[in-house]
């Protein structure tokens, strides 16, 4: 068996060095994503590039790569004012690289530019997988089609308290002739930290949700990068969702955001929430002007109505009360003559009954009875008109026309009658 040769470590490093040199004499285009970055003093930018897997998001490849400071305004200034967005871990890029291998440091990748459009479209690729994933769940409606109050007065608001978006929101609110309610859920509105942020102050409103009309998420301009968490799917789920109705103003002119889109209601800026807020205040204002215009123009019609109608009614009874009494006029003439004569009718009657009364107690008066033959039998001045009454020995007096006698009874014998 022959003897072989074995190569030393540096022979197979120069031999791998000399392999890739010659089969990538020339840059290449190298798609993936920014693991880590960083800039060291002299200028130089280093980073660590992936690859991830489908779903589990763990590196299937991984190199390191380097701007020469030579390199980086040019790289940087051309992405920055490609994208609006700093070069940042997280971002997919396209890089232009030059592939070099060192015998002590390995493979490593010099990158002589960066596309801007690339990474556009892989944040464009992103926001269209929100819309369309959002628009699956069944939840792409739900918070614009929320009921508002006609007029909204108590406001959530989510946004950093030290952003000035806030502060021009506070100072168009506070110049509004209306009173308003608000009450700031302090979150940050951009970078790594944002989307979490803005989700848990969310959380915080819907707990006590019975306190708010509405929510105002606002923040002010920024660049793409720092308006993206405004795309990511966790986020705008919730504000989809929403209990209360959200009104946006991210502070962009150019580009709607898809948290805008499932908004109850989307603006341009901070400010133009609060003149939204105020709108609907000065407009429910004037229809509560309307209303009370219509009520009091209502109101004088229909007095006016019921005047004339009082006016024409008095009319009509002062006629009718005016014929009637002249009937009853008519009639009292007519009748005058009748209870004079009926007057005198019922006198003569009323005289004719009290001369028959009279002709009666004088036929009856004792005093005549006597003087015809007939006589008066007292008993203890009580009048006896039968035997029956008279006992044995009782005193009796018996008056006659011309005087009385005394007389003892000495029998009775009563008649009996057939």
């Amino acid at each position: 068996m022959s003897e072989i040769r074995p190569m030393t470590l540096r022979e197979l490093q120069r031999a791998v060095r000399q392999t890739l040199d010659e089969r990538f004499a020339l840059p290449v285009w190298v798609s993936a994503e920014i693991s880590e970055i960083k800039r060291n003093y002299s200028g130089h930018c280093y980073l660590e590039l992936v690859e991830k897997g489908s779903d589990n998001g763990v590196p299937t490849a991984q190199a390191r790569a380097v701007i020469w400071s030579s390199h980086y305004p040019r790289i940087i200034g051309n992405f920055e004012s490609g994208t609006g967005l700093p070069l940042a871990c997280g971002l997919q890029i396209l890089a232009k690289v030059l592939v070099t291998y060192h015998e002590i440091y390995g493979l490593a990748l010099q990158i002589t530019d960066i596309d801007p459009a690339y990474t556009l479209g892989d944040m464009e690729q992103q926001r269209q997988q929100t819309i369309l994933r959002l628009q699956n769940d069944g939840v792409w409606e739900m918070n614009r089609q929320s009921d508002a109050p006609a007029g909204i007065q108590r406001i959530a608001i989510v946004s950093s308290a030290q952003a000035a978006g806030y502060r021009d929101f506070c100072k168009e609110i506070e110049k509004s002739p209306y009173r308003f309610h608000t009450t700031l859920f302090d979150a940050f509105v951009q970078g790594a930290g944002a989307e979490g942020s803005i989700v848990e102050a969310l959380c915080a409103i819907a707990s006590r949700a019975g306190e708010f009309d509405a929510v105002a998420l606002i923040r002010g301009g920024g660049s793409k990068s720092d308006l993206n968490c405004f795309n990511a799917y966790r986020l705008c789920s919730y504000v989809a969702q929403f209990p209360l109705p959200v009104i946006t103003g991210i502070g962009h002119d150019q580009d709607t955001s898809v948290a805008d889109m499932v908004a109850y209601q989307a603006l341009k800026t901070p400010t133009a929430v609060a003149g939204w807020f105020i709108d609907r205040l000065a407009s429910l204002e004037r229809r509560f002007d309307y209303a009370a215009l219509g009520l009091r123009n209502a109101t004088h019609e229909g007095t006016h109505a019921a005047h004339l109608r009082l006016e024409q009614l008095t009319g009509e009874v002062r006629l009718l009360s005016g014929e009637l009494l002249a009937r009853k006029w008519a009639e009292l003439d007519r009748l005058a003559p009748q209870p004079a004569t009926a007057a005198r009718e019922s006198l003569v009657q009323r005289f004719l009954r009290l001369d028959h009364a009279h002709e009666m107690v004088t036929a009856h008066d004792p005093e005549r009875l006597v003087k015809l033959g007939f006589a008066l039998v007292h008993n203890n001045d009580r009048l006896l008109t039968c035997a029956a009454d008279a006992k044995p020995g009782n005193d009796l007096e018996i008056k006659f026309s011309d005087g009385t006698i005394q007389v003892k009874v000495q029998m009775t014998t009563i008649w009996q009658r057939k």
